[in-house]
C-alpha cells in the first residue's frame, strides 16, 4: 500500500459548520470548480458529523480532496473510525485526510465524561492504532485508553489516508512528529506560529496543514474589517502558542488585558495585527499571506470564510488562488 502524498503549496478552503444543509453540496462542488486543492468539514459537537459529511462531500466531487478536522479520539472508537476512514479511502482513493484530536474539554466532559486524564496517552495510543489499522497491521497491544489487539480490518484502502493530529503546544506537536503524518494548526497560523511548530514536530517530511480566519475583497481595508469577528477568541490563554512566536506578543497582551472582551479586543486591535493573524486584504495581499505559510513550511492552508454570506465568501477567497491574477 502506499500513502497518499499531498504536495507543498495547496490551498483549501473550510465547510462552515453552520452552513444551511440545502448549500452544503453546491458549495462542495463550486470550491473544487473554483480551483480550491481541498476542502475541509469540521466536526464540532452539536452540529454535523465529519464522517457524514466526508462521505457526501467526496460522492459530489471529482477531484478536490476532503479532510476531517477534526475526530475526537476520546469519543470514536478507533476500530470503527479505522472502518469509516477505510471505508472511504477505498471508494475515493488518494482524496482523504483524517484529522484527529483529543477534543474540547468542555464537549468530551458534556459528551459523556469522554475526557481523558491523559490526553497525550490517548492520542499517541490513538493515532499509533489508527494508522496500524489502516495499513491492514493487526491493533497493537492494549493500552490505557485505546484497546484493539489483535483487531485487523479484512478491508484496507490501496492509497492509505494522511492522518494529521490537530494539536498546539511543544510536547503535542512533538507527539504529531513521533505518531503520526503531520500536524493540523488550527487558527490563527502565522507563518512565525507554523515556524515555531515544526521546530516542535521534529520533522521536515511531514504534512502541515493550517485553518485561517479569511476575507478577500478589492478593497484590502474592507476585508480587514470583516475578519476581525473571527479573531476574538485568540486572546484567551490557550492560544499561548500561537501568540508567543509573534514579535507584537507582549503587546498584543497587554491590549487583550485592557479590553473589556473578545469583541472589544478583535474590532480595536491594530490592522497590521489582523493582517497578520488573517488572510485578508485584497486579493495580491491574500495571496502573499498565503505564499508566506508556504513559505515557513505549510503544506497546505485552509481558508475559514467569515460573514453572513458563505457562498459570496468562496467567491471572494477563490480570488486569492494561484493563477488568478
Amino acid at each position: 500500500m502506499t500513502e497518499s502524498n499531498h504536495l507543498p503549496g495547496r490551498v483549501g478552503v473550510m465547510l462552515p459548520r453552520d452552513l444551511p444543509v440545502r448549500q452544503l453540496l453546491p458549495y462542495a462542488r463550486r470550491a473544487e470548480q473554483a480551483g480550491f486543492d481541498e476542502l475541509w468539514v469540521v466536526e464540532d459537537l452539536g452540529w454535523r458529523g465529519g464522517i457524514a459529511q466526508a462521505a457526501s462531500v467526496l460522492a459530489a466531487t471529482e477531484r478536490i480532496t476532503v479532510g476531517i478536522g477534526i475526530l475526537p479520539a476520546g469519543a470514536r472508537n478507533v476500530c470503527f473510525a479505522a472502518m469509516e476512514l477505510a471505508t472511504l479511502a477505498q471508494l475515493h482513493p488518494g482524496r482523504l485526510t483524517a484529522g484527529v484530536g483529543h477534543g474540547m474539554r468542555d464537549w468530551m466532559e458534556q459528551a459523556g465524561g469522554a475526557w481523558p486524564a491523559s490526553p497525550l496517552t490517548l492520542l499517541r495510543e490513538y493515532t499509533t492504532a489508527l494508522r496500524a489499522l489502516l495499513r491492514g497491521e493487526a491493533g497493537p497491544a492494549d493500552g490505557r485508553y485505546v484497546r484493539c489487539a489483535g483487531v485487523r480490518l479484512t478491508e484496507t484502502p490501496d492509497v492509505v489516508p494522511p492522518v494529521v493530529l490537530g494539536v498546539r503546544g511543544p510536547r503535542s506537536q512533538a507527539l504529531a512528529g513521533e505518531s503520526a503524518d503531520g500536524l493540523l494548526l488550527a487558527e490563527p497560523a502565522p507563518p512565525a506560529y507554523i515556524a515555531a511548530s515544526l521546530g516542535h514536530l521534529g520533522r521536515t517530511d511531514a504534512q502541515v496543514v493550517t485553518y485561517d480566519v479569511a476575507a478577500v475583497d478589492r478593497d484590502g481595508d474592507a476585508a480587514v474589517e470583516r475578519v476581525r469577528p473571527g479573531l476574538a477568541a485568540i486572546g484567551e490563554p490557550d492560544w499561548a502558542p500561537h501568540i508567543d512566536p509573534l514579535p507584537f506578543a507582549a503587546e498584543f497582551r497587554a491590549h487583550r488585558a485592557a479590553s473589556a472582551d473578545g469583541e472589544e479586543f478583535a474590532r480595536t486591535m491594530p490592522a497590521e495585527w489582523v493582517r497578520a493573524l488573517a488572510v485578508t486584504g485584497t486579493p495580491e495581499q491574500a495571496r502573499a499571506a498565503i505564499a508566506a505559510r508556504h513559505a515557513a513550511g505549510a503544506t497546505g492552508v485552509v481558508l475559514a470564510p467569515v460573514g453572513p454570506d458563505p457562498l459570496g465568501a468562496l467567491e471572494s477567497l477563490a480570488l486569492a488562488l494561484p493563477g488568478k491574477e
